[in-house]
């Protein structure tokens, strides 16, 4: 969803670049609801870190505690941001209270995103 919305936020100079420290695939809960602010995510795809270029990179954020944890061992130049959002894939219940943790967490990374953007001119 990070992806999604600095891509959806940000210039179009700015490349924006996913990678997780695995691959699980899109989860079909977070493209439904980035799909209902009208972000659609079906070319996106679940990537791996060891697949992405990061000699290149101005900017390294990650979005949970456990790439927190394992990001040192990346080799990069690259400014760290880091901020901890709850995992909505992590959330139980009836579909109707999976989509509402899905939902607060697009919500607080469309926020954290526009700070991005606002932060470092990324428009």
């Amino acid at each position: 969803m990070a992806e999604a919305w600095l891509r959806s936020l940000s210039g179009p100079q700015v490349v924006v670049e996913s990678a997780g420290l695995e691959a699980h695939g899109l989860n079909p809960y977070a493209v439904k609801v980035m799909e209902e602010v009208g972000i659609a995510m079906s070319g996106h795809r679940s990537t791996v870190i060891d697949q992405v270029d990061l000699s290149s990179l101005d900017v390294l954020v990650t979005v949970c505690d456990h790439a927190k944890e394992s990001c040192p061992m990346v080799a990069t130049e690259a400014l760290r941001l880091q901020h901890s959002f709850t995992d909505p894939a992590s959330a139980i219940g009836s579909e109707v209270s999976v989509l509402v943790e899905f939902r607060a967490v697009r919500d607080d990374i469309k926020a954290y995103c526009q700070t991005l953007v606002d932060t470092y001119q990324l428009s």
